[in-house]
């Protein structure tokens, strides 16, 4: 595989074509220092067999976003563990550098004051005045803070320098965000002057390091900050020029929507970057790299075989299976567990400032605490339930040393993933319940499908534990004519179970009720949307949201927010606003999606026979999520020794 294969870039050689692309983690301390968790992350990574790391995001400076900072020298010591523990590996460091497009000074000044209202307007005005109006001596002066920082980090060892052409960089270089009339704007050669400027500072500070450059590019439909399209292959020519060794070919940002970069899933083509990167490739002599929805070795394998790009960068890929290199190295593609772009526990923790993670690995983020150990004892584990949490449980225990059986009432196995993946652009979750029940395929695991879990039979297989996962079921609120014939479980629509025409009110305004909706209006109904709450799809991703409510738009979704159902009609559901004011919907079918309740299972039986027990997922405290499911079954699985 060209995957596997050596790059030499100057004098160091990758040990594959596997980048781990820059991404925000959140990991880092408060000052931006490296921390333990990062140490855990990163290693894990080189573990797992990148070949290439990158830091995202670390400023120069000192400022208040959670990123990492390499301002001053008494960091440089935990920058050099880490690059010693990747070393180790035998991957190499990059270090991402940034400048925020703001006065850092005065922005930490009020931020310590606890000035949050005016932190938030000089952010807001900052954007643009650190492209449009500030001196050329202050970003002069950035030039300087970016080259103090590449000496540090070569003290530390970082093998690479990767130059953000986003941010401050990109939006210099934007023709929708610079709007100079100085040196600075205007003309390719002027928007591009600050870059060209920063490449041979950089070369001058750090001149045996590699320069590598994330190259944003604007295309006709996304992106703000970087380079359009159309002057690709040319400023490419001109940063090779200037001393870039390496070139990172992305989509470029600044938009207000994170899903223009890091796009969920069927909100882009898989490979979406690979063209553009092809073209850019194609106008210089020095390697590229590219990301963007590449999920599986296969498609690493194609991008890099046709020559659109020299190294591949995994970025959500790598969060969801840190083995993700070594397993693709080995050929063991079914044993991978493959990202499904849900941006849940990645993009939108970061932006609710918490840190990365990954909603299918329960370990990402917890590399130094989460680890699955050797059973000390190897038990029978007796597992009830084959959806996300109870394969998950079965894989862990098994991977302990346990021996499994698990019973799943159904003839097939995915429980509520089966339904996930039916709503539009959901259908790539099938990955993870392709992934899981691969990994049912082992001599510890017996399987007992299409059977359910009596107490005579769980007590016939004399258990040391038992690990209940029998999920939750969906759950109606009293409703004044529920009844009718008109009313249906958004569960059975879309499991298919029950047809719906016509026009539809769907009576939930939740992630379920919102999906449901969605696939019933590219279905062809007439659809509306009633939630109590005063807003509308609260629990979605937010990279999913826009386009969740475009589809509304084009398919003339109608939204209920703050109103409450009082009464259900044959051809009607009554409903009272926020001003207490009644309101009537016509509808053909009413669609009920109000919620989750677990499943209860009788535990007396266990509790008689002495025989441990615990509840996972669903059916636990509460009905929750993906995220919850495998997060309960690895942690109660893995703490049985």
């Amino acid at each position: 595989m060209k995957l596997t294969e050596k790059l030499t870039i100057r004098n160091t050689t990758f040990k594959n074509r596997v980048m781990f692309p820059p991404l925000t983690t959140g990991y880092e301390d408060r000052n931006g220092t490296i921390t333990d968790q990062d140490m855990d992350f990163y290693t894990r990574l080189a573990k797992g067999g990148v070949g290439y790391i990158v830091i995202g995001d670390v400023a120069p400076v000192n400022n208040f976003t959670p990123t990492p900072r390499l301002f001053q020298d008494s960091q440089i010591e935990s920058f050099k563990k880490l690059a010693d523990s990747v070393h180790e590996y035998g991957a190499k460091l990059g270090i991402q550098i940034f400048h925020p497009e703001y006065d850092c000074e005065t922005m930490m000044r009020l931020f310590a004051e606890g000035k949050m209202e005016e932190v938030r307007t000089k952010l807001h005005h900052d954007m643009m005045h650190f492209v449009d109006e500030v001196s050329e001596e202050t970003l002069l002066s950035i030039i300087d803070k970016m080259c103090a920082c590449a000496v540090r980090a070569q003290k530390a060892g970082v093998d690479v320098i990767q130059i953000h052409g986003d941010r401050l960089v990109g939006a210099l270089c934007s023709t929708k965000m610079n709007h100079r009339t100085d040196k600075f704007g205007g003309s390719l050669e002027n928007r591009t002057r600050f870059a060209l400027l920063l490449v041979e500072a950089l070369r001058k500070a750090v001149p045996d390091m590699i320069l590598d450059y994330k190259f944003s590019v604007v295309t006709p439909e996304r992106g703000k900050g970087g380079i359009d399209e159309a002057d690709a292959p040319a400023f490419a020519q001109m940063l090779e020029k200037a001393g870039v060794d390496m070139l990172h070919v992305a989509q470029a940002n600044h938009t207000g929507n994170m899903a223009d970069t890091i796009p969920p899933m069927g909100v882009q083509p898989y490979g979406f970057f690979a063209e553009i990167s092809g073209k850019v490739k194609e106008a210089v002599s020095i390697p590229v790299s590219t990301v963007g929805r590449i999920i599986t070795p296969e498609m690493a394998e194609q991008i890099l075989a046709s020559g659109k790009a020299d190294m591949v960068g995994i970025g959500r890929g790598l969060l969801a299976d840190a083995d993700w290199a070594n397993k693709a190295a080995n050929h063991e593609f079914c044993d991978i567990r493959l990202c499904i772009s849900c941006n849940k526990g990645c993009t939108d923790k970061i932006q609710h400032r918490e840190f990365l993670s990954c909603v299918l690995n329960a370990e990402n983020g917890y590399e130094g605490t989460r680890k699955i150990l050797p059973a000390e004892m190897p038990k029978h584990l007796v597992i009830v339930g084959g959806g996300a949490a109870g394969m998950e449980a079965a894989r862990v225990a098994a991977e302990k040393g346990h021996r499994v059986t698990l019973f799943e009432q159904n003839t097939r196995l995915g429980g509520q993933l089966e339904l996930a993946c039916v709503p539009p652009r959901k259908e790539e979750m099938r990955r993870f319940t392709e992934y899981l029940s691969h990994c049912m395929k082992q001599d510890a695991i017996t399987l007992r499908l299409g059977e359910k879990a009596t107490p005579e039979k769980i007590l016939a297989l004399n258990p040391d534990h038992v690990i209940i996962a029998v999920g939750a079921h969906s759950f109606h609120f009293p409703i004044k004519g529920i009844d009718q014939a008109c009313v249906c479980d958004a569960w059975d629509v879309l499991r298919g179970s029950t047809q719906v025409y016509g026009k539809a009110a769907v009576i939930g305004g939740g992630m379920v009720g919102c999906e449901t909706a969605e696939y019933l209006a590219e279905k062809g109904c007439q659809v509306s949307v009633i939630e109590m709450m005063d807003k509308i799809a609260a629990g979605e991703s937010e990279t999913i949201l826009p386009t969740l409510k475009e589809n509304y738009k084009k398919y003339g979704v109608a939204e209920y927010p703050s109103h409450k159902v009082e009464e259900i009609q044959m051809g009607k559901v009554i409903c009272r606003n926020k001003a207490e004011e009644e309101v009537i919907i016509d509808c053909d079918f009413v669609v009920l999606a109000m919620g989750a309740k677990p499943v209860i299972f009788n535990t007396t039986f266990l509790e008689e026979a002495k025989i441990p027990f615990a509840k996972i997922g669903d059916c636990g405290e509460r009905a929750a999520d993906i995220a919850n499911a495998v997060r309960t079954a690895y942690d109660t699985v893995n703490a049985i020794s």
